[in-house]
């Protein structure tokens, strides 16, 4: 599947404009891991893009998330390994491997990043840095709802925390634009 066709399947089943914004912001950030670490990009991108493709399915179904949209995109003819990532990001499979533990970490940095910027006097991403997310990431009450320590499982892949902000930081950056920031 192409970057490309996947957009079009996302924008087909997300109603959600800031969840597709946010889907675009993992792309982001998992293509620039990937790249970090020496990995497929086009597949670890794909993966952030179609992580929640099912989201607004399964609202009501939390334990249905991941498993739903797997599903959906292996009729659609989507690689194994993005399909686990998929699953595993929201814990219905073991997180195995890179990608796995990258959307994972990931998932979740996107949204407290987005916050970090939206609480800035500008609300602009372009306006902060790794230091300013690391600080928020520290005030456990900011942003709540992004897990803390499944962000700071980014170090099983060697990635220190500020290091795995400041990579995702600048990929969010890179497409700001589309995030609206």
């Amino acid at each position: 599947m192409t970057r490309e066709q996947a957009f079009e399947v996302v924008k087909s089943k997300v109603k959600n404009d800031r969840l597709l914004k946010h889907m675009l912001a993992t792309e982001a950030v998992m293509r620039a891991v990937a790249a970090r670490l020496g990995e497929n990009e086009e597949a670890w991108a794909l993966a952030g893009l179609v992580h929640d493709v099912d989201y607004d399915e399964t609202a009501d179904a939390p334990e249905r998330h991941g498993v739903i949209g797997a599903a959906y995109l292996r009729e659609l003819g989507v690689a194994e390994d993005v399909l686990q990532a998929v699953e595993s990001h929201a814990g219905h499979r073991n997180l195995e491997s890179r990608m796995d533990k990258a959307l994972y970490a990931a998932d979740p940095l996107t949204g407290l990043i987005v916050a970090s910027a939206l609480m800035h006097p500008s609300k602009k991403i372009g306006a902060i840095n790794a230091e300013f997310v690391l600080k928020r990431f520290k005030e456990k009450r900011f942003a709540a709802g992004a897990n803390r320590e499944q962000i700071k499982s980014c170090e099983t892949l060697g990635l220190t925390l500020e290091e795995f902000i400041g990579l995702s930081l600048a990929a969010m950056q890179g497409v700001s634009q589309e995030l609206g920031l």
